[in-house]
């Protein structure tokens, strides 16, 4: 392209008022680094016709590489060389380099950019920074890009053709259950499932019963007890504990049946190929698998128990030809960290039992009794000697006695399952597959953190020391600090240069912060990988939303149904009225022939019945149907009057569903309203321009 063409392009950027200051710019850089001609310029300019067959070939790769990269740009590419950056350094004008075009040029003796003619700094022309911020997106790029490897022929097979116990595979080096596959899932709960195991879960019907046994951890696997066939305790550790194995594992466990201390999980070196160790190397914290029952703790979720022979210090730990046996379910009531036996921080459980059936070693018939808050002694000790925070079960649990029935149970419903279950080779959720898409954009935009406000960056600015700041923040930093000092009364005519020291790394930028200009490559990426995010949450809310109204539909639907029963009812009630009235009025006949002795007990009969269903106030279709409690009223008139943009069936039934909490209920459609905004605002930024 000659001057006066690249002038008239520059021109027409200036003069279109559809495009921001910001668009403008990056704009004028294209036209600079030779990235003006675009696919569809490059098709208008020479036809289909007269273009190489090689050109039209690599346009297409082009466009279908555009299409498997997603968030891949032109910005990502090397102003020289125009391929995808390899090991990308920023100039101090904002541009991208490869290192290796970069040092060829440079070698060259030319230190001035190719794209916009600045100069280069000569500390940064001798020691160029890669900009690992780019480095990491373009890495994800090019995993998106590259074609996926031949995939090797594994035989794993469903858990329909799994055998019914564990067994070894081709790929197994030991013998015996060391290198074992598990066997097929007997139980259809999740993996993540509080509580018992139901009998609608168990193939026999009968549940998971107190007191079953299973030769190994595998075989116990196979039945849900407890899932990890190597790890001690099966929880996450923003929802909580299932379940966990008392098998020695910790000296400092103290076993006595009914309850008992449990050692958290962690503090040990596993460096290398160990899988386990006798020796603390550091102190346990309340994370991972501890927080996981730290959480079970402080909502007093249901904690599956089971004891392995393998735990020689107890007297309840089961006999040899029972080596892994189901003991049923405790509640953690309080825990703590406290000095181990080898003088590190440990984490620290006490677990009552709170089971409807009795323990195995129990010779009583009935299962436990309500706790009565008693802590016992032993743990009483531990708890005074405790270092920090002591938690302890909240007095409204999830698994509470329930005296009206004289039983465990549960006081609300049970956490809300978020694994399938193990070995059902289920497709994976599409919110989940939202959510890791979010999340994988989120990661990329924490290398985009500028390093004095630690948010994403706004106008973002690459120093020459390859670190990277929002524009306002760098100038706020320098903010006040002249260019120049002025010497003494005896060098008054000597003048210092101010320094102004990176944040990260304290080098000079007083020469760059004069002219410095925000990275608009950078800056594009950003604003990519944001509108990524914002799009996958506004699906997450919007699938949410719709789940949400199929459900209050379906609910709707129902009581429309008994509505119509009611009506149906009120009908028939209207009908009987008539049949009444009509024989009233032939009673009252018989009464003056003198014959209404013979009459009068079947219409006395008649009339009382027809007392108690006959005509009255209207009746509530919410209160004939059980729909909801009456008090829900004048709670779903105010929500509606709040939330006009939702429907009243939908309204009625999340105050259904949340048992007529309405801070709960307005709390949810604050949420789903705030979803439905985002979604707009997304759907308007990608609405192309007029």
């Amino acid at each position: 392209m000659d001057n006066n063409a690249l002038v008239k392009r520059i021109l027409a950027i200036q003069q279109d008022p559809n495009l921001t200051e910001g668009e403008k710019a990056r704009r004028r850089q294209e036209v600079m680094s030779g990235r003006w001609k675009s696919e569809t310029d490059r098709t208008d300019a020479d036809g289909a016709a007269d273009a190489p067959q090689d050109e039209a070939a690599g346009s297409q790769e082009k466009e279908a590489g555009k299409d498997q990269q997603g968030l891949l740009e032109e910005s990502l590419k090397c102003a020289m060389c125009m391929d995808l950056a390899a090991r990308p350094i920023t100039a101090p004008c904002q541009h991208n380099f490869c290192l290796g075009c970069f040092n060829r040029w440079a070698a060259q003796g030319k230190k001035t950019c190719p794209t916009c003619r600045a100069p280069f700094p000569a500390k940064f022309a001798a020691n160029p920074r890669i900009n690992t911020a780019l480095a990491s997106v373009i890495r994800s790029a090019k995993l998106g890009i590259a074609a996926p490897a031949a995939k090797r022929t594994m035989s794993r097979p469903c858990d329909e053709e799994r055998p019914d116990e564990a067994f070894r595979t081709d790929r197994a080096v030991r013998s015996g259950r060391a290198n074992a596959s598990s066997g097929r899932i007997m139980v259809t709960v999740p993996g993540d499932h509080f509580g018992p195991i139901p009998p609608d879960a168990d193939p026999r019907g009968l549940g998971i019963r107190v007191g079953e046994w299973w030769k190994d951890r595998l075989d116990c696997r196979q039945w849900g007890a407890h899932f990890p066939h190597v790890a001690g305790i099966a929880g996450q550790s923003c929802v909580g504990a299932q379940s966990v194995v008392l098998s020695g594992g910790y000296e400092d466990d103290l076993d006595e049946g009914e309850w008992f201390l449990y050692t958290g999980s962690g503090g040990r070196d596993l460096s290398g190929n160990k899988r386990v160790s006798k020796t603390q190397s550091f102190d346990q914290k309340f994370e991972n698998m501890n927080k996981a029952l730290q959480i079970s703790c402080q909502k007093g979720l249901p904690v599956r128990v089971v004891r392995s022979h393998k735990e020689k210090r107890s007297a309840y730990a089961p006999p040899e030809e029972q080596p892994v046996r189901y003991d049923g379910i405790y509640r953690i009531v309080k825990c703590w960290r406290k000095p181990g036996a080898q003088n590190f921080l440990m984490c620290r459980y006490l677990f009552v039992r709170a089971d409807n059936s009795p323990a195995p070693w129990s010779s009583e018939e009935g299962g436990d009794q309500a706790w009565n808050g008693t802590v016992p002694e032993a743990a009483a000790k531990e708890i005074k000697a405790a270092k920090g925070t002591i938690y302890q079960m909240s007095e409204n649990s999830w698994w509470e006695w329930d005296a009206a029935k004289a039983a465990w149970g549960w006081s609300r419903a049970p956490p809300a399952n978020q694994k399938g279950v193990p070995g059902s080779g289920s497709q994976a959720d599409p919110a989940k597959q939202l959510r890791r898409q979010a999340s994988g954009h989120e990661k990329a935009l924490r290398n985009f953190a500028c390093l004095l406000c630690s948010n994403v960056l706004q106008d973002p600015v690459s120093t020459p020391c390859g670190h990277h700041f929002c524009k306002s923040c760098l100038d706020k930093k320098f903010a006040g600090m002249g260019e120049v000092v002025e010497g003494k009364s005896s060098r008054a005519m000597r003048v210092r240069k101010v320094v102004k020291p990176c944040p990260s790394c304290k080098a000079d930028l007083a020469d760059f912060v004069k002219g410095a200009c925000i990275n608009r490559d950078m800056a594009a990426i950003i604003e990519r990988l944001q509108a990524a995010v914002q799009a996958c949450q506004a699906e997450q809310s919007q699938e949410g939303l719709s789940s949400q109204a199929e459900a209050a539909a379906q609910a709707c639907g129902e009581e429309e149904e008994e509505a119509d029963g009611v009506a149906e009812a009120e009908l028939a009630a209207e009908a009987a009225q008539d049949e009444l009235g009509s024989r009233c009025q032939g009673g009252a006949d018989d009464v003056a022939d003198g014959q209404s002795g013979l009459e009068q007990p079947g219409l006395a009969a008649e009339r009382s019945s027809d007392t108690s269903a006959g005509p009255g106030p209207p009746m509530d279709v919410n209160q004939a149907s059980g729909s909801g409690p009456p008090s829900q009223g004048p709670d779903l008139a105010a929500l509606c009057q709040e939330f006009p943009a939702f429907d009243q069936c939908l309204i009625q039934g999340l105050l259904e569903d949340q048992s007529g909490d309405v801070l709960e209920v307005r709390h949810y459609l604050k949420r789903m309203r705030r979803a439905d905004e985002e979604s707009s605002q997304v759907r308007k930024r990608s609405r192309p321009a007029a």
